[in-house]
């Protein structure tokens, strides 16, 4: 059977909520052995995300599915000198160290890259932070609603205009983003192992995060452009660059940039052949100086047909433009499901979403349902040396459940 690429490598995550432990679960898709490890009883706290208010109702623990794939489940409890002493054997063994501890508490439990690299000096420790690894807030706690969304500038950006509310993120909206851009750091740190045989630290943060997501109009401010003002949808500059609501209230974005070749096609698409010769819109530069007249009039049109006509219309035609989508569509989004981006879990029909990357000639595994708490620690001690008395010691101490 051919082998994936990271078949070998061995990762402990140790790492609670999101981004860090996502990026694990990449290495996983494409073979890496990967332990999670975390705390005995309840375990991880991201277990019990669904549980939290405003979160929808299901049999299946969605969230922990999707971030705790393939891996395997260690209960150890850190705080106690046996279990930090099974944590640097492991690290001995080990490839990558991935954590999202802060500073401070790495430092308390022992973990620190200064901790752990004396005993492998091939070891890749990453670490991921909210607001980064220096400065008066290393320490400070940061989820993706507020050192990624928040502080970025991305929560105000994408207000429709001044005097509406800031907008809400969703749960892992920035978080799997980062995740990307963490295993992108622990595969660049991978690559410089086999060119120096050394080991390294890596990092990434939310904040640097999010400021890379808003960085076109970030980059702007920092040289001093000047931003004109933030116009609302029905006074866009440019209305073929514009979304609309369609007949059964699903809205569709137009995105024309071809504007000129793509004008007349458009205006019989949406049977006004009469604005090709109007004068008004005879050019570009008429129909961005009138944009707010001809958004009115596409409003009008676009709500005469439901989505679906429209978008056989517009796709018939050559015309670019995207679908705003909603949860519904997903499970049946054909594109999707022919592209691997939704995939079965093993032995099961029920699908997961995959990780956004492939490489032709080497196979993703399957994705395998997540652990349970400590299901995996007798197998996972016994792999790394310890004997059935050794094990036994440390369920007696408490550090391994």
């Amino acid at each position: 059977m051919e082998k994936s690429i990271f078949d070998g490598l061995k990762v402990l995550d140790c790492a609670s909520f999101i981004a860090a432990p996502a990026a694990a679960t990449v290495l996983s898709d494409f073979g890496a052995d990967v332990i999670k490890i975390e705390p005995p009883g309840a375990g991880d706290p991201y277990r019990n995300l669904p549980n939290l208010p405003g979160y929808p109702h299901s049999e299946q623990n969605f969230a922990w599915m999707l971030e705790a794939r393939n891996k395997r489940s260690l209960a150890l409890d850190l705080s106690k000198p046996e279990g930090q002493a099974v944590l640097h054997r492991l690290a001995a063994q080990a490839d990558v160290f991935i954590t999202n501890y802060p500073p401070q508490v790495r430092q308390r439990l022992g973990i620190t890259h200064e901790h752990l690299a004396p005993h492998n000096e091939r070891l890749i420790y990453a670490s991921f932070t909210g607001y980064g690894e220096k400065g008066e807030e290393a320490n400070k706690p940061g989820f993706d609603s507020n050192a990624y969304w928040a502080r970025s500038g991305l929560m105000d950006l994408v207000r429709a205009d001044e005097h509406t509310t800031p907008a809400r993120s969703i749960a892992g909206m920035g978080d799997h983003p980062c995740a990307m851009a963490f295993y992108g750091a622990i595969v660049t740190a991978l690559y410089k192992r086999e060119r120096t045989g050394k080991g390294s630290h890596v990092s990434s943060n939310l904040m640097a995060n999010g400021v890379w997501a808003a960085s076109v109009l970030a980059q702007a401010k920092l040289v001093g452009a000047k931003f004109g003002e933030r116009r609302p949808r029905e006074r866009a500059l440019n209305a073929v660059t514009n979304h609309y609501q369609c007949k059964d209230g699903r809205w569709l974005i137009l995105s024309l940039l071809n504007e000129d070749r793509q004008w007349p096609t458009l205006a019989r698409c949406l049977g006004r052949e009469d604005l090709v010769t109007d004068p008004c819109f005879a050019t570009k530069k008429d129909r961005h100086a009138r944009s707010i007249e001809l958004i009115k009039i596409f409003d009008e049109t676009f709500v005469t047909k439901d989505l679906a006509e429209w978008r056989k219309i517009l796709d018939g035609n050559g015309l670019v433009f995207g679908v705003v989508g909603i949860l519904d569509d997903i499970p049946n989004d054909r594109q999707m499901i022919e592209n691997e981006v939704l995939v079965p879990f093993e032995n099961d029909t029920m699908l997961t979403i995959n990780s956004p990357i492939w490489v032709d000639g080497s196979r993703k595994v399957q994705p395998r349902k997540p652990p349970g708490v400590g299901e995996h620690s007798d197998e996972i001690l016994r792999d790394a040396g310890y004997d059935e008395a050794a094990i036994g010691k440390l369920r007696a101490a408490g550090a391994v459940a």
